[in-house]
């Protein structure tokens, strides 16, 4: 007889496949409580270990395992050679499975207070988590953190696994301890449906199958709990949000604007806005790759085509005409940090919310969150793995749902501008109302006005560098210079400004920031009436000195670098202030115990250890004479 016809039986199981619903989860906990092992586990049960991998599993095992002759599933995802050389997971492994009923992604994340951010990414996408607990030890503060960051973005369907039952003797008093204690703590933070297993993610007890030892033990075991959940589903009635990935120009006659639908449906003939411009129209035409449609729904890719000519960018968000976001340039929003650094309100970060980046500042931490007691504490600063609530501007309005009605438009990340990495997940909650109620007053007479009157262009003179270097005395000649030539200045110094708008900064680096911002704020206020502004400052950050470039017109700031070098200023000692330092009497000493990052491009640079003051200023007085400024 005939066998099987192959390819039939292929096409059958992918058609099959592709009715089956998809469940997005993560598993998250502390350290060492096995969450690899589950997964691996999970796996293995579900057929999804070939023969092959399996061998290569049990080599694995034996050189890097920790379970003696059995097989460590743990060394399934932990592909890294740190991970298994540690026995921890440091990165976030992904793995597909299916089964007959269900087909899953999971995340795998780290259970180290260290990769915290690691565990926030694979929450970001997750539609459950799963909570792993040693039943040795119980809830612990990194069990807190997760759970806590698991509701912050979004999931509300837990499932608390009490692992490594095995090793209390399937003690019923045990886990039904650990599930009280969890209960009370994920009601307080927003997880409504907490369903909690006992399981040995070594013998496979509960995971697929029940165990014989749990007999006390009714509820469902993992897998099936998994393949039964209700899944979450889009709501077809809730607006339509379409961020604009890219725009498709392929000859003269096209133009369409790619990108994926991330909330309810959009069809042809349907009345538009383009945000945050306002401009209205109607979709023309939805292209997809299998042909035109009439209509798309959450998660398809298409291609929109409008009837008009609208302007529309990368970053632009569309929305029903009638259903639009807010917008606005100030938010409350809760701000989980992934950096080394720390987050220093006032500096400026890049803003990445949907497909549109904007600068953005952390004006004010508002508190910081205690992850294990939920208690609201003062913060001047966010270290790494802190959550706090905190307020937003960015540098013009953008559209934005709040995160709890969209995830894609309403969560955000922070990039460092100088290193570009990801330093903070954000969710914003609203806007602030004065964001809306604030608006420019325009004045009669204008800045084009006032430098009219003086007879020169505005500028903003930043001289930066160590203490001693020589800027101060250079700006005050440079000031009398411009002076005596009938140009209107102000000198602004450092020491000077600390007498009063900055009496209440110390020197910390969050003091810092803030002292270049309001500093910034003054120059900026002061060319506007005009003026020539000398700001003489260590500021010794580059981040911070290009925060105060990008609040000046265009061409406006020139960067002057009195380069001496850190022997010279310590022999000048003019105050006495490095010999204090060097007693240890003055923290945060710049070029001491903190750093100074050079110019990379100033606009001029000044030989502070070759040359006098006044030679100094006569170079600068060529830069604006070169410049046009007078």
């Amino acid at each position: 007889m005939p066998g099987p016809d192959i390819g039939a039986v292929f096409e059958a199981t992918l058609a099959r496949q592709e009715q089956l619903g998809l469940l997005r989860f993560l598993t998250c906990g502390s350290v060492d409580d096995g969450k690899s092992t589950l997964i691996g586990r999970l796996l293995h049960e579900a057929g999804q270990i070939f023969e092959d991998q399996l061998a290569g599993l049990e080599a694995a095992s034996r050189r890097h395992g920790t379970t003696g002759e059995a097989i460590d599933f743990a060394l399934l995802l932990d592909g890294l050679e740190a991970e298994r050389e540690q026995g921890i997971t440091i990165d976030v492994a992904y793995r597909y499975f299916t089964t007959d009923r269900r087909k899953f992604i999971v995340a795998d994340t780290p259970g180290h207070e260290q990769y915290t951010r690691n565990m926030a990414t694979g929450a970001s996408t997750a539609d459950l988590a799963v909570l792993l607990v040693d039943a040795r030890h119980g809830v612990l503060v990194q069990t807190r953190r997760h759970a806590f960051i698991a509701a912050l973005l979004g999931i509300r369907e837990a499932v608390l696994a009490v692992n490594k039952m095995d090793l209390v003797g399937w003690d019923q008093g045990r886990f039904r301890a650990i599930e009280a204690e969890f209960r009370g703590f994920a009601d307080r933070v927003g997880l409504p449906r907490v369903t909690a297993i006992p399981v040995s993610a070594l013998t496979g007890d509960n995971v697929a199958a029940p165990g014989a030892a749990a007999a006390w033990f009714d509820g469902p075991t993992l897998l099936g709990h998994l393949e039964t959940v209700d899944l979450p589903h889009d709501d077809p009635d809730r607006p339509a949000r379409f961020p604009v990935q890219w725009v498709v120009r392929p000859d003269l006659d096209f133009r369409g604007y790619a990108g994926t639908l991330s909330a309810g449906r959009l069809s042809v003939g349907e009345r538009v806005r383009v945000l945050p411009s306002g401009r209205e129209s109607r979709i023309a035409r939805i292209v997809t790759h299998a042909g035109d449609r009439r209509q798309v729904i959450a998660g398809e890719a298409p291609v929109l085509t409008l009837e008009d000519q609208v302007d529309v960018s990368r970053g632009d968000l569309i929305v029903p005409a009638d259903r639009p976001t807010a917008i606005a340039d100030q938010f409350q929003a809760t701000l989980i940090w992934m950096n080394d650094a720390p987050l220093l309100p006032g500096r400026t970060y890049e803003m990445r919310i949907g497909t549109r980046s904007v600068p953005a500042t952390v004006t004010t931490l508002r508190h910081r969150i205690d992850v294990n007691t939920l208690d609201e504490r003062p913060a001047r600063d966010l270290a790494l793995n802190e959550v706090a609530v905190c307020n937003i501007a960015t540098d013009r309005p953008i559209p934005f749902d709040p995160y709890d009605e969209n995830r894609d438009t309403g969560g955000f990340v922070l990039i460092d501008r100088v290193t570009h990495e990801t330093v903070g997940a954000g969710m914003i909650a609203f806007a602030l109302r004065r964001a809306t109620n604030v608006v420019w007053q325009p004045l009669e007479v204008d800045r084009a006005a006032r430098s009219r009157l003086n007879g020169h262009r505005p500028a903003v003179l930043w001289f930066t560098g160590l203490s001693g270097s020589g800027k101060s005395s250079v700006a005050s000649r440079v000031e009398a210079r411009l002076n005596a030539a009938g140009v209107h200045t102000f000198l602004i110094d450092g020491d000077n400004v600390r007498h009063g708008l900055n009496r209440d900064l110390g020197f910390t680096d969050a003091d810092r920031v803030e002292n270049i911002r309001r500093v910034a704020e003054v120059a900026r206020l002061m060319t506007d009436a005009g003026l020539v502004v000398l700001v003489s400052l260590i500021s010794p950050y580059r981040r911070d000195r290009r925060m105060a470039r990008e609040r000046m017109a265009e061409g406006e700031f020139h960067e002057i670098f009195v380069d001496t070098p850190l022997e010279v200023c310590e022999a000048r000692d003019p105050k006495g202030l490095y010999r204090r330092a060097r007693a240890g009497e003055i923290p945060n000493f710049t070029g001491i115990s903190a750093p100074y990052e050079p110019p990379e491009a100033a606009e001029l640079r000044l030989d502070g250890a070759a040359a006098a003051p006044d030679a100094l200023a006569d170079a600068v007085i060529e830069l604006l004479r070169g410049d046009g400024v007078f």
